[in-house]
């Protein structure tokens, strides 16, 4: 049986969906999902745990996530919200303005994770969050150069501010060199075809970038996409997300952030494509076994070590969007979240 705080926000999911948890600038995939998920950690309290109510959202975005909490009941105290993207950032300070929590925000990425809570005097939250997909406002500004669907310039960084553009680290690169980008990255069967294109024709806009790859592709792989995958969509993912070294930022989160929680705090994190969700499961079925000790060595039951962490029951699959989500917002179709636990000291 539900929660009375998920049942009173099952009422409103609805209308928040239709809406977009996110005012337009974003919106927030499994929120019901993630308040599902969280609002045991963020509600429990005892004796090794720090007062309830503290949440980290790794990736805050329009904080459609925080709001979703809020709305069920979460009696949060303290947010803690990271956010590479410093336009994200000010639009959530903006909407969590009238809250009655504190809230402090840092603009990094969740890699700095550990140097950011020792500035901010934390040792360990009830709650974490990362939603590790591009926001809806990142994809909708044409200037930002993450979509094949409007021409801007090649750049595709997540922080503006930091690093060279897309266009600019392109040159330089060889073949072989940009192939295995294409295929680590986005597991591009035509990765080869593609790159030996890219760098032929050296574009510098995102449509002749996405009409490059169109044509570079065999029609054998054309065909096997489909009319509903656009031919450049792997190659656009690839090279996002080596520009922002994303799957490298969620190794070094995957193994710093866990160890923040509190006893019974928990950690959710919703991936977009199998690359992210491989390294999160992985992480977490890590996590959630016991210390291996030598056969040899007696122990009694009671002795034998157990694992610090857990996935939730029920949990083990993780969570989907539901088809009445993928309905209104086609970019949760993707979209999965994990939960992990932390069951001991």
């Amino acid at each position: 049986m539900r929660s009375p705080q998920l049942q009173k926000f099952d009422r409103r999911v609805s209308r928040w969906q239709q809406e977009g948890v996110g005012d337009g600038f974003h919106t927030s995939v499994l929120a019901r999902e993630v308040c599902e998920g969280l609002l045991p950690a963020l509600t429990a309290s005892g004796p090794q745990s720090p007062p309830s109510g503290v949440l980290l959202d790794a990736t805050c975005g329009a904080a459609g996530h925080v709001l979703a909490l809020v709305a069920a009941g979460a009696p949060l105290r303290q947010l803690i919200a990271f956010d590479r993207d410093a336009e994200a950032l000010a639009h959530a300070s903006d909407r969590l303005r009238h809250v009655e929590f504190a809230v402090r925000m840092f603009h990094a990425p969740f890699s700095a994770l550990a140097d950011r809570l020792a500035e901010a005097g934390v040792s360990a939250v009830n709650a974490i969050i990362a939603d590790l997909g591009v926001s809806s406002h990142q994809l909708d500004t044409g200037a930002r150069g993450f979509s094949f669907r409007s021409d801007a310039p090649l750049d595709m960084r997540m922080d503006a501010s930091r690093g060279a553009p897309l266009s600019e680290r392109l040159v330089g690169l060889d073949v072989p060199s940009l192939a295995r980008i294409l295929w680590r990255y986005g597991e591009e069967p035509d990765a080869q075809r593609i790159a030996t294109a890219i760098l032929r024709e050296g574009p510098t806009r995102t449509l002749a970038l996405a009409d490059v790859v169109s044509a570079a592709m065999s029609a054998r792989k054309r065909r096997a996409l489909g009319r509903r995958i656009h031919p450049a969509t792997r190659t656009f993912q690839a090279l996002r997300i080596w520009v922002n070294g994303e799957l490298e930022e969620l190794e070094r989160f995957l193994e710093v952030a866990p160890g923040y929680l509190c006893v019974g705090g928990r950690l959710a994190v919703i991936s977009f494509h199998s690359l992210e969700d491989r390294r999160v499961k992985q992480r977490f079925r890590s996590l959630s076994r016991a210390p291996e000790l030598p056969r040899q060595i007696p122990l009694r039951e009671s002795e034998r070590p157990v694992a610090r962490f857990a996935v939730p029951s029920g949990w083990a699959s993780g969570r989907a969007a539901s088809t009445e989500e993928r309905g209104l917002n086609p970019r949760a179709r993707s979209a999965r979240l994990r939960l992990l636990e932390r069951r001991c000291p």
